[in-house]
């Protein structure tokens, strides 16, 4: 064998294993992409199962609380803003900014969700309504889901984002359009909590 003939087989063996190498830097992002989407789907899951409690909540105080019209349409308007936001992150949760639109509409729904479970403890026979009880129960379990979904998803996007900033991940990152993906964090400390529902 000559001398060029055997420079172009190493070359090309030398050309083999760095595409091998890419493929697997480019199938690991797919995958960690993969799972926290699918951690923020279980998010929205749970999302969807608050804002479907809500209205119904809503209703259930609205026969006590009828000089509390503003603050039940406040909780419905949030809701709302919160429900179109959840959409838009749900089409793809690596939108950042769908992601900070997200984070911002639950932070308005919260504060409302406070502010009526506020009003409502002037209202003995609103807290002693045995279906107001329920749905406070039920809300209160799915604040508790959201929690775990939340860190679940931030687990897997932290997970995401470190795989692609690493050297040389972050070359073919950037290349194969793999963009970092946003964390599902509360900006102001006062909302970091989940509303409280109790009505004991």
């Amino acid at each position: 064998m000559s001398i060029p003939v055997i420079v172009l087989l190493a070359l090309f063996a030398i050309a083999i294993v760095a595409a091998i190498w890419a493929a697997g830097i480019y199938n690991s992002l797919v995958a960690l992409r993969n799972r926290f989407k699918n951690a923020f789907a279980q998010i929205d899951v749970q999302l969807k199962r608050r804002y479907d409690l809500i209205p119904n909540l809503v209703e259930t105080a609205k026969g006590y609380m009828k000089h509390e019209s503003g603050t039940l349409e406040a909780v419905i308007k949030a809701r709302n803003i919160a429900y179109a936001a959840s959409q838009s992150a749900a089409t793809n949760p690596a939108d950042a900014n769908a992601m900070k639109g997200l984070v911002s509409a639950e932070s308005g729904l919260s504060g409302a969700l406070s502010r009526l479970m506020v009003v409502s403890e002037q209202y003995p026979d609103l807290k002693a309504n045995q279906n107001m009880m329920q749905l406070t129960e039920e809300l209160t379990s799915t604040e508790n889901k959201v929690s775990f979904a939340r860190q679940a998803y931030n687990d897997s996007v932290t997970q995401y984002n470190t795989t692609r900033e690493v050297f040389p991940n972050v070359i073919f990152a950037g290349v194969f359009g793999f963009l970092p993906a946003e964390l599902f964090k509360i900006e102001d400390p006062t909302e970091r909590n989940a509303p409280k529902v109790s009505f004991t």
